[in-house]
């Protein structure tokens, strides 16, 4: 018989040092009143809870109370989970948060019959209470990838509060589990971006740092040979270092012995944990797998009932399996986790099927005689294939989450019921599940997955000869096939479609569902700016839902509507009544209506250059549909928000959240198209053609079958502007031609304007003034027709280009100086700075030198500010052509300056620049802090770019990130 098996557990923390100290000093700042949010990201076994540990201990030991909670796997489908663990944690405390144990048991167990506003009040009364701590506190929150969203949405209104509070939250979660489109991607993104909390990562040790915690388990340094083997199979994970040494002791070299490196190491990690598992008694093993199947975390009655033992067997098992490491007691003190969800992972797995089916079962009904919830049965019913039982208490659950606004955690028990529907369902329960199911997945954005299943229950309605519900199917339908790319033709066709199904019934049911049609109908013209045709269908859809009382469909339509008006230069009208459809929305609780308005209305803001009503719509309308789950509102605003980031100049901004949504959402072609167009004229004003080409060819190649304006003429002005960039002003003439006929064909005036300029830049270039003003005038007449306060600077700055090159300086600087000034009280930064360099070859041309310099290099800062490197680059050209001699470095900027500075624009960190250049980080700090006063900048990234110009100009490429 081998030896006793045990965990080898490292006595101290190998490699986090760094993290240490950091989290120390977050915590003096918590003991001075100023808490904050700090998460500690890392893969499954790097180390996450010893490390959380750490920093607990140190906090308690400066006087801080500790509170602790953790999420378990499928406690996503259970809204409150977490957040009852915590508040039950804070009772014994006395903090205001304990006082809501009660109210989250309810969320647990089926909350209130007005589930969105008792959500949104426990949401708001629970945030206060987390704040309210008069004395100081550490929160300890581990794998929060497991925490249901009602949980988030508390930790998420109380973030930003947080620094004014001596509370100071510390949570864990995988970094290899942030899904796309999952919650707490995006909840962690939008803290983190907002600086409501800050992330530190767990990174995997390296082969040193794994040989220096084998030594400090072994009490010996280990053979290189075993040591370079344990670093290749354990990938540098700490508990996988810790798990194979244990198996290694259980070969029968002992425990931990310093023999342990010599003798052969399991290939996984799952053998590591079933070797020490062969050790254990018949009964502890049965306990454990019990435990398992359970799952990671474990409440010890429903244990008992699974094992059909006394308490004291179970009491038993439990104290070895605590002995051998395998569990340990639970933050609430009645049930036990396993120390590793990869412990929990390999017993599992190793179950035989038809052992692991009956374990399930025992499960369920222990958990249905002890009353637990819907979500949990359904989920222990469907594992042990017990599927009608699965099916009802799924249902039950998807629409007990759908009614708390947790989209996400009611898709998936939607498709657990799909999975388990009995072949007997009747076919209107059937027809009704796809129908929820499709809803829900519109809301969480997994447009593909919608469209399948709009296809099934449509055609299951047809096969029921239900036409009343296969046409109220439709403008959902339409919807999903919008997003994936369908053209107007199509999706026109497939309206009209539904209409006739409906075309013989005049009862309220099918008249409802026509004003629902007409209504999709309207947003469909609308979305290729065919205003006159979606105006018509609009009303239409309008007094035919005012006649019926219909709210839901007034509001969608008019949230269609008011874009229209706007586009049509109906400014008045279009604000009026987005205000107040937002409102009235707003007030009766209709999330999918008030998240389409802000959606709407926000996007069009920022077309038709509204950006500060664009900002106040976008920030309302993400934030709202980020709480309500309206996840495909909320991810093309994000888009959107981007974009007008790069039309206002915040360029370091755009860039990442572009391509952030390029990652998580591009599988929808709207947001997909919005995302390539943002990359593509960002990487037109860094001077990198071959992005901006890549980028831009994509966006055009999805948006010509689509063939919508608003899709498709951003792309071809960046095409334009880049051909004229590159000097080929035939290609920039006709991209400009293109765009003004697509406009053309719809009466548009709203993607038109950036072609007006470009436009006669382009005929100006070829010194074709006739051709300029024939193009102008074209323009003009569209622009006037429309009278888009927005749109209208660009005919004063193309008379002032046409002006300039006549020769007529006089009106030339009256015109330019009007769409400057437009320009700019509007924000529009990629215009507003060439009007800046325009009105300084105005003031060259007129001999006012000194006028000229003070605009070329307004106009330069500007562009240095933003990183459009080059608009930076003909700022500088014109400043020598008006003889005005700029150094290529500023003034004082110190050969060791110029040195860090041309790091930065490489990419490195102040502590990679340091071990480059053999100086201190501290050093370093000191010289970036100089090169930002020297350079008047407030970011790296500025820096970056004066570096990339300077470099241009010298043909000296950066150094390499490694120095």
């Amino acid at each position: 018989m081998g030896m006793r098996s045990e965990a080898c557990l490292c006595p101290v923390l190998i490699g986090r040092g760094g993290l240490v100290e950091h989290a120390g000093r977050r915590t003096g700042e918590m003991l001075d009143g100023a808490g904050g949010m700090l998460f500690l990201a890392g893969e499954a076994g790097i180390g996450k809870t010893r490390l959380l540990a750490e920093i607990v201990e140190r906090a308690a030991a400066r006087g801080a109370r500790i509170a602790r909670a953790g999420a378990f796997p499928r406690d996503a489908e259970v809204a409150g989970g977490l957040l009852l663990g915590l508040t039950t944690s804070l009772g014994p405390l006395g903090h205001p948060a304990g006082a809501l144990a009660e109210r989250f048991r309810g969320a647990v167990t089926g909350g209130s019959a007005d589930g969105t506003r008792w959500r949104r009040l426990l949401v708001h009364d629970a945030a206060d209470a987390l704040v309210a701590a008069d004395e100081p506190l550490v929160i300890a929150l581990e794998d929060l990838h497991w925490a249901d969203e009602l949980s988030l949405d508390v930790l998420d209104r109380a973030a930003p509060r947080l620094r004014t509070a001596p509370v100071l939250v510390v949570a864990t979660y995988r970094s290899d589990e942030l899904f796309p489109h999952s919650a707490l991607r995006t909840w962690r993104t939008r803290l983190l971006t907002g600086r409501a909390a800050e992330e530190l990562r767990l990174p995997r040790l390296d082969r040193d740092a794994t040989a220096r915690m084998v030594a400090a388990i072994l009490g010996s340094v280990p053979g290189d040979r075993s040591a370079a083997a344990l670093f290749e199979r354990s990938d540098g994970i700490p508990l996988h270092v810790e798990e194979l040494l244990a198996a290694a002791g259980a070969d029968g070299a002992g425990p931990c012995q310093s023999t342990a490196p010599t003798v052969r190491l399991p290939d996984t990690l799952a053998d590591a944990v079933l070797g020490r598992s062969r050790e254990l008694s018949e009964d502890s093993l049965a306990v454990a797998a019990a435990a398992a199947t359970i799952g990671r975390r474990f409440d010890v009655d429903l244990l008992t009932a699974v094992t059909g033992t006394s308490p004291e067997h179970v009491d038993a098992a439990l104290q070895v399996l605590r002995d051998r490491f395998f569990v340990s007691p639970g933050a609430d003190g009645t049930g036990y986790d396993f120390r590793h969800a990869l412990i929990r992972d390999a017993l599992y797995d190793a179950l035989p099927p038809h052992r692991r089916r009956f374990l399930h079962a025992r499960v369920a009904d222990a958990a249905r005689d002890a009353g637990f919830g819907d979500a949990f049965l359904s989920d222990h019913y469907e594992r042990a294939h017990q599927h009608r039982a699965a099916f009802t208490s799924a249902l039950a659950a998807a629409r007990h989450a759908t009614a708390m606004s947790a989209h996400v955690e009611a898709t998936a028990l939607y498709r657990r019921a799909r999975r388990t529907m009995p072949a007997d369902t009747p076919d209107d329960v059937r027809g009704d599940l796809l129908t929820a199911l499709s809803i829900e997945l519109i809301a969480i954005d997994d447009v593909p997955g919608a469209e399948a299943t709009l296809t099934d229950a449509y055609a299951h309605r047809l096969a029921q000869d239900e036409t009343i519900q296969a046409a109220k199917l439709v403008p959902a339908l339409v919807t999903a096939r919008h997003r994936l790319g369908a053209d107007l033709g199509y999706r026109v066709g497939l309206l009209r479609e539904g209409l006739r199904l409906i075309d013989e019934r005049t009862d309220t049911t099918a008249e409802h569902v026509r004003a629902r049609l007409l209504a999709a109908m309207s947003a469909v013209y609308m979305f290729d700016r065919r205003l006159d045709e979606s105006l018509t269908h609009g009303e239409a859809a309008r007094a035919l839902a005012t006649a019926l009382g219909d709210d839901r469909t007034r509001w969608s339509v008019d949230a269609t509507i008011a874009p229209v008006l706007l586009f049509a230069g109906r400014m008045d009208e279009g604000w009026e009544l987005a205000d107040s459809t937002i409102a009235e929305t707003l007030a009766a609780d209709a999330e999918p209506e008030a998240s389409r308005a802000y959606q709407m209305v926000g996007s069009s803001a920022a077309v038709l250059v509204e950006y500060d009503a664009a900002d106040r719509y976008l920030d309302a309308g993400i934030a709202y549909a980020e709480r309500t789950e309206q996840f495909g509102d909320r991810n093309y605003m994000l888009a959107m928000r981007a974009r007008v980031q790069w039309a206002t100049g915040a360029w370091a901004d755009a860039r990442p959240n572009a391509e952030r949504a390029l990652a998580d959402f591009g599988d929808t072609v709207l947001t997909r198209i919005l995302a390539l167009q943002v990359l593509g004229f960002l990487a037109i004003g860094r001077g990198d053609g071959a992005a901006a080409r890549e980028h831009l060819d994509a966006a055009y190649g999805v948006g010509t079958e689509l063939r919508e304006v608003q899709r498709l003429s951003p792309t071809i002005w960046g095409l334009a502007e880049l051909a004229l960039r590159g000097g080929d002003t035939v290609a920039a003439r006709a991209r400009c031609e293109e765009g003004l006929a697509a406009s053309e064909q719809v009466g548009d005036a709203a993607y038109l304007f950036p072609f007006v300029v470009t436009g006669v830049r382009a005929y100006l270039a070829d010194n074709d003034p006739t051709r300029a003003h024939v193009f102008l005038g074209r323009c003009a007449t569209l622009l006037e027709k429309r009278s888009i306060p927005g749109t209208l600077p660009a005919l004063d700055h193309a008379e002032g280009l046409l002006h300039l090159h006549e020769g007529q300086t006089g009106k030339a600087r009256v015109a330019l100086e009007a769409a400057g000034a437009e320009w700019d009280r509007r924000r529009q930064f990629w215009e507003g700075t060439q009007a800046l360099l325009d009105q300084a070859r105005c003031a060259h041309r007129s001999r006012r030198p000194a006028d000229a310099t003070a605009l070329a290099r307004t106009a330069r800062d500007r562009a240095t500010s933003a990183g459009a490197v080059v608009l930076t680059g003909a700022a500088d050209d014109l400043l020598a052509a008006i003889g005005t001699r700029e150094p290529s470095g500023p003034p004082g900027l110190t050969p060791r300056e110029i040195e860090v500075a041309r790091h930065i624009a490489a990419g490195a960190t102040n502590r990679e620049i340091a071990t480059a250049l053999t100086i201190s980080p501290k050093t370093v700090a000191a010289h970036v802090e100089h090169i930002l006063t020297k350079l008047r900048a407030t970011r790296r990234t500025q820096i970056a770019s004066w570096v990339h110009v300077t470099a241009a100009r010298s043909d000296a490429d950066p150094p390499d990130r490694t120095g």
